[in-house]
């Protein structure tokens, strides 16, 4: 059976973002596949939460009336599946920029690894990364990390609910990661690394629940634009 779609409405749509597509371009891909087929000018759309480029995985697009919900779904906890890489850090502290210093991993193991993990769950004070869509002074922080200024970034206070060791191929560390709003994986990564005493970077990362929201429920985009289009 055909989904009837209520754009105007309001829809709370479930999207699998893909890699290298930013969180505007989804919305901007979505808002003109919904004007196209109710063929008017204006629709509101908007999502709740980023993904940076390099990440895939759950997005709630909301439109029409359904945005007024959109800080509801922001602020519920999300659920993550991140690939860490050992030994080494880069300046996004993800694969957005090249290795810059290398470091030692023999002595790591499994056990380290799992205690280590123990100390990052419960409430903290996380320092975003400078490579990050947050403001200062009216300034995007990776607006001025690519120019090269040094700015002073402010701790946040987080919160890890699970933090899940699922598998380990050295250098490579797979995590599953419950957390709090405002919390940055990238971080979590670095972070990770300093206190193995080695360094660390985030090479894979996908969003895997939002709140009650799974990613086993979404669409990609070709698949809901197909079913925008038989709708």
């Amino acid at each position: 059976m055909k989904k009837e779609f209520q754009f105007k409405e309001g829809e709370v749509l479930l999207i699998n973002k893909p890699i290298h597509w930013t969180s505007f371009q989804v919305v901007n891909k979505l808002r003109w596949l919904i004007k196209k087929k109710l063929r008017v000018k204006k629709i509101k759309v908007g999502h709740a939460g980023t993904l940076d480029p390099l990440a895939t995985g759950l997005m709630i697009i909301c439109t029409g009336k359904k945005t007024k919900e959109i800080d509801q779904y922001q602020a519920s906890n999300k659920e993550y599946i991140a690939t860490i890489k050992l030994g080494a850090t880069t300046p996004s502290y993800d694969g957005e920029t090249v290795e810059n210093y290398f470091y030692g991993t023999k002595h790591i193991n499994a056990d380290l690894i799992s205690k280590t993990l123990l100390r990052f769950l419960g409430d903290s004070q996380q320092y975003p990364p400078i490579f990050s869509a947050i403001k200062i002074e009216g300034k995007k922080l990776y607006e001025s990390a690519r120019k090269g200024k040094e700015i002073e970034i402010k701790p946040r206070s987080i919160q890890i609910k699970e933090l899940e060791l699922l598998k380990i191929e050295m250098p490579y560390v797979q995590v599953r990661v419950v957390c709090s709003k405002g919390t940055y994986i990238r971080s979590l990564a670095y972070d990770l690394g300093k206190a193995l005493n080695s360094g660390a970077w985030l090479c894979k990362l996908q969003r895997t629940k939002i709140g009650d929201y799974e990613l086993k429920s979404a669409l990609d985009i070709q698949a809901f634009e197909e079913e925008v289009k038989s709708s």
